[in-house]
C-alpha cells in the first residue's frame, strides 16, 4: 500500500474542482499519474498550498508536525493537477512547478510527482 499526499492550489480547490473530484476519481480508477502506482493507495491527506503569495513550504511543515502527532506518514507527494494549471494558466506566484517539486523532494526526502488526475 502506498501512502500518498496531494498538495492542491487553495485558490482552486471548492471553487472550480469541487471536494477534489477529480483526483479521487484518478485514485479509484488508477488514472493520471496514479497509474504508476502498482499497489493499493492510501489517501493520507489533502493540503492546500497555503495560498498566495505561495505559502507552500509553511503549510508542508504544519502537515508534517499533524501527521507525525497521530503517527502517521506519506510516501509520495503528488503536487495536484490544479496547482500546475495555476502555475500554467493562472496568476500564481509560483513561476517554474520543477522547481517546486524539487524544493518540495529535498525538504521531504520523498518522491514528488507532478500532476494529478488528467482532467
Amino acid at each position: 500500500m502506498t501512502r500518498i499526499a496531494i498538495l492542491c492550489c487553495e485558490n482552486i480547490r471548492d471553487k472550480s474542482c469541487i471536494a477534489c473530484a477529480k483526483c479521487f476519481k484518478a485514485i479509484n480508477e488508477k488514472a493520471g499519474t496514479f497509474k504508476l502506482i502498482e499497489d493499493g493507495i492510501e489517501v493520507v491527506g489533502i493540503l492546500g498550498c497555503g495560498g498566495c503569495p505561495g505559502l507552500h513550504m509553511p503549510k508542508i511543515n504544519l502537515f508534517e508536525t499533524c501527521l507525525e502527532s497521530l503517527n502517521m506518514d506519506f510516501d509520495k507527494l503528488f503536487i495536484g493537477t490544479c496547482i500546475i494549471t495555476a502555475i500554467d494558466f493562472g496568476n500564481c506566484p509560483i513561476e517554474d512547478y520543477v522547481t517546486l517539486k524539487t524544493m518540495l523532494e529535498n525538504k521531504l526526502g520523498k518522491e514528488v510527482v507532478l500532476g494529478t488526475h488528467p482532467w
